[in-house]
Parts: structure tokens; sequence; C-alpha cells
């Protein structure tokens, strides 16, 4: 049965609420306190859009059958979602780039809609609805969301990475265009400010792939250069291991050190900008530091648990960073 025959006078997406509870999880404040009301609204609306197109990549749409129906998705709906350990079944494979491609089409109409008001037809989805006003205020580009819907395209044919260089191709459409975004919402996007930003995006992505090296493995993926793999003898079996063996320890202490590098080398950027976006710039960076350090905590075994900023911790970081403006 296709997701557009489904029976429904009025199509319901149940899942919008969830989407945003996880903002919670992250590891940097998305929307702090401390910051206006305005510039939470719009963080919270990027951060919305980009859960949403995560989570519709991933298999974890709280309401997967309502979302496709709400954006008018024809595409047939597996038997079983995400149930599977491993990679996806073709089918259910499909159904994901079917509900990427209704995203994108969504998003098509945020800008049809900031740009021809009275006359465009509204998005569907209702985490898009926000995305109206703040593209209108702000003169955003649609290239930023495109390119967030693309890195979960890619992650549904490419589960491995032979280099570190093509992993950090992989992160220039998954986490870059997120700093970009928060820049052109601020006003402050320079070429120098961007490729500083760009530093800090790639290095909180590469921290995040080795926060959750076992959970993506569940779902087939391997965010690791088998580059890497190879040059420090850890296999696959190795990352499936209930807790990391010494190779792999060194393997993670070695990208730990890679993003570290790409921390310090973005850091600059907290200082080129003052007020409250220095604090939530700073906020940012601090969130990768300290995940940083909650790996080296676990000793860099992150297959045993994973291993998450302490709050404390972040804050003081955040702080220091602040201060120093790097």
């Amino acid at each position: 049965m296709s997701a557009s025959a489904q029976p429904s006078s009025e199509p319901v997406d149940r899942s919008s609420g969830v989407t945003l509870d996880k903002a919670s999880a992250e590891n940097f404040p998305v929307a702090p306190f401390f910051l206006p009301a305005a510039w939470r609204g719009d963080l919270m609306a990027v951060y919305g859009f980009a859960r949403l197109v995560d989570d519709a990549g991933d298999g974890d749409l709280a309401d997967p059958v309502g979302t496709a129906r709400l954006l008018g998705v024809d595409a047939e709906l597996p038997t079983t979602l995400s149930a599977q350990s491993g990679p996806p079944a073709p089918e259910e494979v499909a159904f994901r780039l079917a509900l990427l491609d209704g995203l994108e089409r969504d998003l098509d109409r945020v800008f049809e809609a900031a740009l021809h008001p009275d006359t465009a037809d509204r998005p569907r989805h209702p985490l898009m609805h926000p995305l109206v006003p703040l593209v209108d205020r702000h003169g955003l580009t649609p290239e930023p969301f495109r390119r967030l819907i693309e890195a979960n395209r890619v992650d549904q044919t490419i589960a491995r990475y032979a280099t570190y260089d093509d992993l950090v191709g992989y992160c220039t459409l998954s986490a870059d265009p997120v700093g970009r975004l928060v820049l052109a919402i601020a006003g402050v996007a320079t070429p120098e400010r961007i490729e500083l930003s760009d530093a800090i995006c790639t290095a909180l992505q590469l921290v995040e792939h080795l926060q959750d090296i076992a959970e993506d493995l569940a779902r087939g993926r391997i965010y690791l250069p088998a580059e890497d793999l190879e040059r420090f003898g850890v296999t696959e079996a190795d990352l499936a291991a209930p807790s990391a063996s010494g190779p792999v320890r060194e393997l993670i202490a070695y990208e730990a050190e890679r993003a570290r590098t790409l921390l310090d080398r973005g850091a600059p950027l907290v200082g080129t900008v003052r007020g409250r976006l220095r604090l939530l710039l700073a906020g940012f960076t601090a969130g990768g530091y300290a995940a940083l350090a909650a790996v080296e905590d676990a000793g860099y075994d992150v297959l045993a648990q994973q291993a998450k900023p302490h709050k404390r911790r972040l804050a003081a970081k955040a702080a220091a960073i602040f201060a120093k403006g790097r």
C-alpha cells in the first residue's frame, strides 16, 4: 500500500513535538535562554528542520506514516520500519529516499511562500512553517537546507568512507550548513567567519561520530575512515565488541585529536563577534571540547557506553572561550 493511498481525510504528522524534544540531548545548547526570543525561535526553526531531515534519513520519525501522508509521498511502506539491526532493507531505503524527496519539495514551498506570500502554496509539514518568515527576514538561500537533505540521501547509499578527506567531504553536507545558517541569521556571515565556522561544525560532527560508533554500526554505517581502520589494525568485528580493545582505543584517540585540531582552528570565530552571539558560539565550541573530554575520560572506550559531556564542564569551558575569544 502506498503512503498516499492511506485512508485519511486530514493528514496529520504527530512527530513534530518529539523531534524538537531531541534538542536537549545535543552536545551543545541549541537555543539557550540568554538569547532574545526571536533568536531562539529562529534557531529552533533551523534545528527543527535539520532534526526532521535526519530522522527521516535514519528511520527515526515517530510517525513516518503521518509524515508521508502529510507530504503527499507516494511510496510503498515497508511492513516493518527500522526494526532490524544492520543496514535497512531496500524497500525501507526507497521509502526514506521518497520522504527526503517529499521534504525537499516542501522546502521549495517554503521559499515560494517567502517570495510570493499571497499566491504560493504553504509548506505542508508543521516544522517547515517557521522557515517561511525566517527565510523572509534574513534573506536565506536554499543551498544550506538542500545540503542537509543531500547528506541524508548520501546516508542511504554510502555506509563506509575510504579516507579522512572523504569523511570531511560528507561533513560539508551534514554539518557545515548549520553553522553557515547561524551566521546568516545573525547577519555576520563573511568568508573568513564561514571558514572558521566550517572547521567547528566539521569537528562537532566528527566528535558525534566517535560518540555514536555503536549506534551507527547498528544502522550498518561506519564513520571512521577505512584507511585509519587499516592503519591501527581495527576490524569491523572489533567495533561490534562490547568494549574497545587497545587498537580501537588508539584509533579513537587519533580521531579525537583530529577533531580537537579542527576545533582549535575554528575557535577564533568566537572572538570575531560580540555580545550574546559570542556567548552562543562559545557554547557551540565548548560543546565539542566537552564531548572530547568525555571521550577521553572514558579511556577512549566509546563502545562500552556512550561518552556524554558533563554540563558543568561545558559551562566552564564556554565561559573560558567567551572570555578569551577562542
